[in-house]
């Protein structure tokens, strides 16, 4: 019998941010413009990276809004 372990996650890390205009609609703090990569890892090996943009909440960490590119 063989048994087969597979290790997938998603990781998300902000490369920058800089402060945008407006406020966030959940809880009013401040938002940050931020470029964010994504790497998917399968065994601790990373097999997908991608880079986009987000409108984040600096307060509560919510993402407003996303712009793939």
């Amino acid at each position: 019998m063989a048994f087969f372990c597979f290790l997938v996650d998603q990781r998300r890390t902000v490369r920058s941010s800089k402060p945008a205009a407006g406020i966030c609609s959940r809880c009013g703090g401040c938002v940050s413009a931020a470029d964010m990569v994504t790497s998917t890892r399968f065994c601790y090996v990373p097999v997908h990276r991608k880079t986009w943009r987000a409108i984040i909440c600096t307060f509560c960490g919510a993402f407003l809004k996303s712009y793939h590119r």
